[in-house]
């Protein structure tokens, strides 16, 4: 049976997408190698573990809504699932590459993208883990087994490349999800106020709360 480890060598944006996706280069290796490794189905769930990096004050300020106050991280500060993804890898003897892309969002109704637009640099943590189904030829036959959720490997992802794609794809903008009933009333508060752009109706918003509260 097949002895599978992985490793990420590398990670990059994918610059011709037409939305923000990492590409996570992912060396599959079967050792020994014994069988030749037809082909394999391969599931990947992402985890960020914050508590494997320090935070600088501005940091500590982002991660409140996500972990609460610096205080309680000894309790707070735990994996954050991110997503999942999935690829097929081609056949092999001992190793290979292969890219495992990586969707992501700008919706900050996500945990994963509050998290990542709050580390401002250095790098961010992620542990891979991995199942799925192996096809693999033993005694001149194709032979199947699932790889067990127990395989993982962990890497780090620079803050800078994260900001960068993002940057890429919203030029000068941020992405926000509203349920609909709210966003309704903000595009009645905005035709009511006769403000052209968002921008401004948001602006209005927060000015007219902020008077409110003196």
């Amino acid at each position: 049976m097949p002895n599978l480890r992985f490793e990420v060598e590398s990670v990059g944006s994918m610059r011709d997408s037409a939305t923000p996706v990492l590409v996570f280069r992912l060396r599959v290796s079967n050792t020994p190698p014994e069988e030749c490794i037809h082909s394999i189905s391969l599931n990947a769930q992402l985890q960020i573990q914050p508590g494997r990096r320090h935070y600088a004050p501005a940091e500590q300020s982002a991660m409140n809504e996500l972990f609460g106050e610096p205080a309680r991280w000894g309790t707070t500060l735990r994996p954050l699932f991110w997503t999942t993804a999935s690829t097929t890898v081609p056949g092999f003897a001992s190793s290979t590459t292969v890219d495992l892309r990586v969707p992501c969002t700008f919706d900050f109704n996500v945990a994963a993208t509050k998290y990542f637009h709050g580390v401002r640099e250095g790098e961010i943590p992620v542990v891979l883990l991995f199942n799925g189904t192996v096809f693999y030829i033993a005694d001149n036959a194709i032979q199947v087994a699932l790889i067990p959720w127990s395989q993982e490997t962990s890497c780090r992802i620079s803050a800078a490349v994260w900001k960068e794609m993002m940057a890429r794809h919203y030029p000068d903008s941020t992405w926000l999800s509203l349920q609909h009933e709210a966003f309704e009333q903000l595009y009645r508060y905005k035709v009511q106020h006769g403000l052209p752009t968002w921008e401004q109706t948001v602006e209005h918003v927060l000015a007219a709360a902020a008077k409110g509260h003196d």
